[in-house]
């Protein structure tokens, strides 16, 4: 396997060289990528590093983490690599991990994987309490949107993802900034690629937290949200329509019924100062509690549904299976 790393370089010529100085030989290319850096990282790492794999690539303006790593991503695939591992410049991932990033790809079991800093709780004594709130809420919400149940962590950036996954993805629209990382994720799942954690230990030493939840909120609700939105569509209207599209509508139907039909009886007593029918009440909370059963129904569906079955493997029997004369993936 032809393994690459991307390092996206933005301020951190105190201790990129360390990072490229501690990874692997098992490494066969490593891209610096300076996102317009105004410590001039690019030049730096060419000046000061003699390493034969290093490849820098310039930004001209700033595209953030987003914008680096897939600009790394096209590189990769341009080289034929077949996996490409993600570590930050600012030596809080250590390369010494990335074995077991790459080897659940490597052996066919995932299509990409994911630190995760919650697995054991001895890795989570050094984040400060905000950022542990805010991770954990996040996770969740990520849970909910991209419909990977099974992992935590989804901020996180030490990453790997096979080639054979990424030319399947619509790399120039993933987003650039801070939802990155999230938004790969449920590009995945729209792909039904296959997503594994790899536990690791936090690294904070003396760094202050940046997480605003306050000011980031409201905009990963509004992100949240959309995916969220788009991928029941996509998953239960558009490719497929199965036993979980029923859950949902029934669902949606029933608390519609009963919020609407108890809410306008509800109303109406309190202005009319005669008390509802016990009729009338069970009326509207027998749809409601109905509704609920059903909601929990369509979870139960949706948590089973994820993607178990690894995608690269089958990218490549396909392009295996294609005539001579026609061109592979």
């Amino acid at each position: 396997m032809h393994i690459a790393v991307a390092i996206p370089c933005y301020k951190v010529t105190q201790r990129v060289l360390g990072v490229i100085e501690a990874i692997g030989p098992e490494v066969s290319v490593i891209y610096a990528v300076d996102d317009a850096c105004p410590d001039h990282s690019g030049a730096f790492i060419r000046s000061h590093c003699s390493d034969p794999r290093v490849q820098v690539l310039f930004h001209a303006e700033n595209r953030g983490v987003g914008g680096a790593v897939v600009s790394a991503y096209q590189q990769a695939i341009l080289d034929g690599m077949d996996i490409v591992v993600k570590i930050d410049g600012d030596g809080q991932m250590n390369p010494a991990l990335l074995p077991l990033f790459v080897r659940p790809i490597a052996t066919g079991r995932a299509d990409y994987t994911k630190g995760n800093r919650f697995f054991r709780p001895e890795s989570v004594r050094g984040m400060p309490a905000m950022r542990l709130f805010g991770n954990a809420v996040l996770s969740f919400m990520t849970k909910l949107s991209c419909g990977y149940w099974t992992i935590m962590d989804p901020t996180n950036g030490y990453t790997a993802v096979h080639t054979r996954v990424l030319r399947e993805l619509p790399l120039d629209k993933l987003e650039r900034r801070y939802f990155f990382e999230t938004d790969m994720l449920f590009r995945l799942n729209t792909l039904r690629a296959v997503v594994r954690d790899v536990p690791m230990d936090s690294v904070y030493a003396d760094e202050e937290s940046h997480l605003k939840v306050r000011k980031v909120l409201p905009e990963f609700l509004t992100k949240h949200a959309s995916r969220l939105a788009r991928r029941f569509a996509y998953n239960y209207f558009i490719r497929d329509f199965n036993a979980g599209s029923i859950y949902i509508l029934a669902s949606c139907a029933l608390l519609s019924w009963g919020l609407l039909f108890g809410g306008w009886h509800w109303a109406r007593s309190i202005h009319a100062e005669i008390p509802a029918t016990s009729g009338t009440v069970m009326l509207a909370a027998l749809p409601i509690i109905v509704g609920i059963q059903f909601l929990v129904a369509f979870l139960h569906h949706d948590v089973s549904s994820v993607p178990t079955e690894p995608l690269s493997p089958q990218l490549a029997d396909d392009a295996l299976s294609l005539p001579p004369s026609l061109p592979g993936r």
